[in-house]
């Protein structure tokens, strides 16, 4: 079992060790400029979507991002993403898909504090809060994303329940995240389970798998750069380098990777 398989399947505490790892993974990072946290998505043949220069560097995060953003159309909408990381997915969706206003909120205020000062973009706030215990009015946001960020959270139930009660009638749930083999029936019926309708899902695995090869090079430099060695195994893992747990228990079947789109069911 992987570190990483590890960190997930200890429940309890889980909240805790995530609490510490990020805020030290962007003290870390901070001065290399690293705006996603996210893994990667890559099709065959490639899905050439069209990218500022200044965004081409993070295409394959990005392309994650669109696929997941893109099950809905979300112009003109008020978007909350939960768990936003270092921002670039945020940046990016707001950018390019023009919501009314995007809030982009995180548990980690190391994390929104760069994202504030990195990313200065009309329309978009960041915020710092709990995923399980959302700062908005019932009934107030028309999408909710969470891209590769609900393994971290100890009671993923609650929060597909925070989600629908945020959510107005008809609004959109924009997700995709992983789960290792023990975990994933589990996963599964809390997805069957929440009360929100599946307008959509679609196992990524080797979209993931294929975008986590074309960022491998990227990756082992900024692991080698900013992580001490006795970290550098976790760091792999953490982005699903060739050659990791991760990257292999994914190629196995051994880690699901999946994408959904819901939606809040307006009552009668």
């Amino acid at each position: 079992m992987s570190f990483l398989e590890r960190l997930i399947a200890i429940g309890p505490i889980r909240k805790t060790i995530w609490r510490l790892w990020y805020p030290f993974l962007t003290r870390r990072l901070r001065d290399q400029d690293v705006q996603f946290l996210n893994y990667a998505f890559e099709t065959d043949p490639p899905l050439g979507l069209t990218l500022n220069p200044k965004d081409e560097p993070n295409r394959v995060s990005i392309q994650l991002y669109h696929h997941v953003a893109s099950q809905a159309d979300l112009r003109g909408k008020e978007v909350l993403e939960v768990s936003c990381g270092h921002g670039g997915g945020a940046s990016w969706i707001t950018r390019s898909m023009q919501p009314k206003h995007y809030t982009a909120l995180d548990l980690n205020p190391a994390g929104i504090q760069f994202c504030r000062e990195r990313h200065r973009v009309n329309d978009l706030t960041f915020v710092q809060g709990d995923a399980q215990k959302l700062p908005f009015a019932d009934s107030s946001l028309d999408a909710v994303i969470n891209v590769e960020a609900s393994h971290c959270y100890p009671d993923f139930p609650a929060f597909l329940d925070e989600v629908a009660r945020v959510l107005r009638p008809g609004g959109h749930f924009l997700y995709a995240d992983f789960r290792f083999s023990d975990l994933f029936n589990a996963w599964q019926d809390s997805v069957a389970a929440a009360p929100l309708k599946i307008i959509q899902t679609r196992d990524i695995g080797a979209e993931v798998l294929r975008g986590m090869g074309l960022n491998a090079e990227r990756s082992l430099a900024l692991i080698n750069r900013c992580l001490p060695r006795f970290l550098n195994s976790l760091g792999r893992d953490f982005a699903g380098v060739p050659g990791s747990s991760v990257y292999d228990a994914l190629k196995s079947g051994e880690l699901s990777y999946h994408s959904w789109c819901f939606q809040k069911i307006q009552k009668v």
